[in-house]
């Protein structure tokens, strides 16, 4: 048996730059499942794709598939024959089918009795028959949203298709894909190197694209070599390019010949904030910004060419003809926002629609205003502070900067509010006020930032919560998955002594009488606290330790917090394992007892041994254990519990709980349930597994 290299090339229009890694990827994930299917041995499997080309490259490909047996079952027995023996229509039926007799079929024994078989010899086939077939399947599977036809053309694909080659080793691989014969017809760069050229070996893939055609296929060598130049380009001018890879991945994209080069701007553009900048030649023209040693944005920028040319400053020169508009609008609508001053645009909010059954977007900055300041006096911030700040969270958003470029929302509130004189605590709330904007963001960082913040989210949640729009599958229109999450995450990593049941409340009541759900803060509390068991989980803790404190339903996220690290360490030490077990027991104990349990116990009832050292014990640990739990001590006062495992192992083993004496048994049920009370002040343990 040979092994060849087998090539694939899918020559296209431009493709998606932002989605060109996952149709490569894809590809080739979908193609290898295609050789696993069909049982074919091969190696490396290489994707390859650029603006005009999707490639796959397979080496060490078998040129004959193996030989296989297929069997095929049959009719139960039973349902096979008659009475008398005879085979029925269903056991001729599927010997026909077969293209045999009942008397050929084999028998099988299964764990459901004995039926009908037969074993059929498939003889492998050869790998240049199969292959086009494969090609077809891989490239269905791709996950493009919208199709698109073209010419007079029937099929569909991502972008209209004018080449495709599939060779096995020298040997052209025949087959029409998207209507379109197999050819040895590569297509190079429009501009440079030879447009049209024939591939006579698939190993000669890329190479030979590359130097005939002036095309890198390769993607991930593209991406390195224009981060690669792109630093030593900043390097020259003593900065440092911005090179985010969202950005560097759509660049490679655009591109087949990467050519990278430094342009400037007029430096009267640095008057303008940096991030407005920063997104126009980012976002509108895939440039990268530089910045110096302090951070500071340097009048620079760098990109990237699809060719080589004779004299690069016409090129350099075009670029910064192209930017220069766009700069001068930024700088416009900056200029234009400063005759104003923050506060005085919020009349302007009562325009602007925030939900139509909850009002306006000046509606919802007034009660961001009552509720920062709420949220301030909890956590010890300052109240004014925090109330002027969230009075001008959204003043920012009637402004000509923001109206074109959003994502400088909050960002230019914080530029304008300083430019008005509010003190940097107030400027920086506005700005942080959408933090964290996504997993692994940064929290505010102020107290006061961190008020604003949380009632920012908290009250877009009472909102939708209140007139019954929750989140359903996917849809999550109001973002208020993410809001949740950013409000947990501030308050247990800021350790914030704040209460879900409280804040809901007091965000609710601030609408009057728009909202119609009557549930409203239930809802907020339990989809909260639904968020918290995916968050953690994500975080690696186990699911039922996040079940075991659950159960308690606490409502203040930084005490939640403590409870889950506290049974996680629990769970390391030797006495845990013994001791849920003891809980699962006590649990299930009280759970079938229907009358009333003494509060106390009754010492006199008390027998010698176990049953009293365990009372004793638990009347020192209950006066211990008061404070750990005013203070949220937790992990301490699991460490102390640890010490009851070879009491409460005693006292199973030795003592009766369910006598017949009723004031004994009784008096043996408080003592559980006093047990049991001391664990569940942390979490209910008896739902931990071994």
């Amino acid at each position: 048996m040979m092994q060849k290299t087998f090539l694939v090339e899918i020559g296209t229009e431009e493709l998606p730059p932002k989605s060109l890694r996952t149709l490569a990827e894809s590809f080739a994930a979908n193609f290898i499942q295609q050789l696993d299917n069909a049982n074919l041995e091969h190696g490396e499997v290489l994707w390859y794709a650029s603006p005009r080309r999707l490639a796959l490259k397979v080496l060490n490909l078998n040129d004959t598939q193996p030989d296989s047996q297929i069997v095929k079952r049959g009719p139960a027995v039973s349902a096979a024959f008659d009475a008398n023996g005879n085979a029925t229509k269903a056991a001729e039926g599927w010997a026909r089918g077969c293209g045999i007799t009942v008397d050929q079929a084999e028998r099988i024994q299964t764990d459901k009795g004995e039926w009908l078989s037969y074993t059929q010899n498939q003889k492998g086939q050869p790998v240049v028959n199969l292959l086009c077939d494969m090609v077809k399947t891989a490239l269905s599977k791709l996950p493009i949203p919208k199709p698109m036809r073209w010419a007079a053309r029937q099929v569909e694909f991502i972008r209209p298709c004018h080449t495709v080659t599939m060779l096995y080793g020298n040997e052209l691989v025949p087959g029409t894909i998207l209507e379109i014969k197999s050819d040895r017809i590569i297509r190079g760069h429009r501009f440079m190197g030879e447009q049209e050229f024939t591939i006579d070996n698939a190993d000669q893939y890329p190479e030979i694209l590359e130097q005939r055609g002036k095309v890198i296929a390769d993607y991930d060598k593209r991406k390195s070599i224009i981060k690669q130049q792109a630093e030593e380009e900043a390097a020259k001018l003593n900065g440092k390019a911005d090179l985010t890879d969202n950005l560097l991945e759509e660049v490679s994209s655009l591109v087949e010949w990467p050519v990278v080069l430094t342009a400037k701007f007029e430096e009267r553009f640095l008057e303008v904030p940096a991030e407005s900048l920063v997104y126009t030649m980012k976002g509108d023209q895939k440039y990268f910004p530089v910045y110096d040693k302090q951070g500071k944005l340097l009048p620079n920028f760098i990109f990237v060419a699809n060719i080589e040319s004779k004299d690069p400053q016409v090129v350099i020169s075009g670029n910064e003809k192209v930017v220069r508009p766009r700069l001068a609008d930024a700088e416009f609508f900056y200029q234009t926002d400063l005759k104003q001053r923050l506060e005085d645009r919020l009349p302007r909010l009562e325009t602007v629609l925030f939900q139509q059954q909850l009002g306006t977007v000046k509606d919802k900055a007034i009660r961001i205003e009552s509720l920062s300041g709420f949220i301030a006096d909890k956590i010890g911030a300052d109240v004014e502070q925090a109330k002027r700040a969230g009075k001008l969270t959204k003043c920012d958003l009637v402004t000509n900067t923001v109206f074109e470029f959003p994502e400088t929302q909050g960002i230019m509130g914080r530029y304008l509010a300083l430019k008005d004189g509010e003190s940097i605590e107030v400027a920086t709330a506005i700005e942080e006020q959408y933090k964290p904007r996504f997993a692994g963001d940064e929290l505010p960082s102020t107290a006061i930032s961190c008020a604003v913040s949380i009632a920012e989210k908290l009250d877009t949640l009472a909102g939708i919560f209140g007139i019954g729009q929750h989140p359903k599958g996917d849809k999550d229109p109001f973002a208020l998955r993410r809001a949740a999450i950013g409000v947990l995450r501030i308050i247990v990593e800021e350790a914030l002594s704040l209460d879900l049941v409280e804040l809901a409340n007091y965000a609710a009541s601030l609408y009057g009488g728009k909202l119609t759900n009557k549930n409203v803060v239930d809802d907020i509390v339990n989809f909260m606290q639904g968020r918290f068991r995916a968050w953690y989980q994500e975080q690696g803790f186990a699911i039922d330790t996040i079940q075991a404190v659950l159960a308690l339903n606490p409502t203040k996220p930084a005490d939640f917090d403590a409870r889950i690290k506290a049974v996680t360490h629990f769970r390391t030490l030797p006495e845990a394992s013994s001791l849920a077990e003891a809980n699962k027991r006590v649990s299930n104990i009280l759970s079938k007892v229907e009358v009333t349990i003494p509060e106390q116990i009754n010492a006199a009832l008390l027998e010698a041994g176990p049953e009293g050292e365990l009372a004793k014990k638990l009347v020192i640990l209950t006066d211990k254990l008061s404070p750990y739990f005013s203070e949220s001590r937790y992990q301490d006062a699991l460490i102390e519990l640890s010490s009851l495992k070879e009491t409460v192992n005693a006292f199973f083993d030795s003592v009766m709980v369910m006598v017949d004496n009723e004031d004994i048994r009784l008096n043996r049920l408080a003592l559980l349930k006093k047990l049991q009370n001391l664990f569940l002040k942390v979490a209910d343990i008896s739902l931990l597994q071994a």
